[in-house]
């Protein structure tokens, strides 16, 4: 009987062992997943910078950005030791990636391949018209197409927990830096001026809570269904 008992443990201890190696064993291979499918991203990206060359401010500032993009995408790759941190690094590649399709569409050279949209892109609308205002002496522009005042991109997504519109910018006004580090008053002011019954565009009580409410109901207005056609201008 207590050779049977001590048989026992024995099984169930190395059925433990085992199942505790191949559930380590998955991850790993999950982990090696990510990274390389972060890499694919991250390698496409730099490939798209070292070929192109902007021609306007508008182009020029869109590949700016998506250096940045490759810089960051690159750091958080290596830096990778979880599933969800090679994830963000392959999100950050594709916001580059964005980029990229901006300042070809700057340059009047085709945008390439649709790319893969998501939800945050979804919730942040895109701009559908050309405005101009001021704001506490300050002029903002927002265009759904580049121009001399509106050499800013942005593909659409979240900043400091509020969205930005897809669309182009006579300045990056979701930087807090740039509006004297009014992140919450000094955004909800530009905003509201910019966007006030824009189509696809939550009014600015739903942005300050933080897009949380209001999105289905905005989304619905337009019929919107995503971003992976958002270049065909």
């Amino acid at each position: 009987m207590v050779i049977l008992f001590v048989i026992v443990a024995v099984g169930l201890a190395v059925a433990g062992v085992m199942l505790v190696r191949g559930q380590a064993a998955a991850r790993r291979r999950e982990l090696d997943d990510s990274k390389a499918e972060a890499r694919r991203w991250v390698e496409r990206l730099g490939g798209q910078i070292v070929q192109l060359t902007g021609t306007d401010p508008a182009s020029r500032q869109a590949l700016a950005d998506a250096s940045e993009r490759l810089n960051a995408a690159g750091s958080q790759l290596e830096l990778a030791s979880t599933t969800q941190q090679a994830q963000l690094a392959t999100q950050t590649a594709l916001e580059g990636l964005y980029y990229i399709r901006a300042a070809r569409i700057a340059m009047g050279l085709d945008p390439g391949p649709a790319l893969p949209g998501d939800a945050e892109r979804q919730q942040a609308g895109m701009v559908t018209e050309h405005r101009k205002v001021d704001v506490d002496g300050h002029t903002y522009e927002v265009s759904p197409g580049p121009g001399a005042s509106t050499p800013h991109y942005h593909p659409g997504g979240e900043v400091d927990g509020r969205q930005v519109p897809q669309g182009w910018y006579s300045q990056p006004w979701w930087k807090p830096a740039l509006i004297g580090g009014a992140a919450g008053l000094g955004s909800a002011l530009v905003f509201g001026s910019l966007f006030a019954g824009m189509p696809g565009i939550p009014d600015i009580g739903s942005w300050e809570s933080g897009f949380e409410a209001g999105q289905q109901e905005a989304f619905e207005s337009i019929g919107y269904a995503g971003f992976d056609d958002e270049f065909d201008l």
